[in-house]
C-alpha cells in the first residue's frame, strides 16, 4: 500500500467523519426543537420554562391614564379591569427561547409616539 493510497483513505474518512457530525448537529437541533415543554402562551399566565423552552411576553403601549385610572395605583397590563382591548392600546407579543438570542422587533409606524409601554 503506497503514501497516496494512505492519503486518500484518511480523506474519505475525514468526509465521512465531517458528514456524520452535521448529520448529529442537525439531529441535536431538531431534538431541542421538540423539547419546548411550555405550552402557556399567555404573557398573562404563569409558566415554568427550562432549557430550550419558548416563553411568552408581551409589551402594552398606551397613554398613561390607561394603566393608571382615576390616578389610582399603577395596574399591570394582564389587569382585566383595564380593559386595553376596549381602549385602543396596542400589544406586542413574542415567544423567544430561553438560553437562545432572539431578535425582537415592534412596527413603530402605527404606534404613537407619546405611548408609555409595560411590559407583562
Amino acid at each position: 500500500m503506497g503514501m497516496g493510497e494512505v492519503f486518500s483513505m484518511s480523506k474519505i474518512r475525514r468526509e465521512d467523519l465531517v458528514k456524520g457530525m452535521v448529520i448529529m448537529a442537525v439531529m441535536a437541533m431538531l431534538v431541542v426543537d421538540a423539547a419546548d415543554t411550555n405550552d402557556v402562551y399567555s404573557p398573562c399566565l404563569d409558566a415554568k420554562v427550562q432549557r430550550g423552552d419558548g416563553f411568552t411576553f408581551g409589551i402594552a403601549f398606551s397613554d398613561k391614564q390607561t394603566f393608571s385610572p382615576d390616578n389610582g395605583p399603577q395596574l399591570s397590563p394582564c389587569d382585566k379591569r383595564l380593559e386595553l382591548t376596549n381602549k385602543g392600546a396596542k400589544v406586542a407579543a413574542f415567544r423567544p427561547k430561553v438560553d437562545e438570542i432572539s431578535l425582537l422587533t415592534i412596527n413603530r409606524s402605527s404606534l404613537d409616539p407619546v405611548c408609555n409601554f409595560m411590559l407583562s
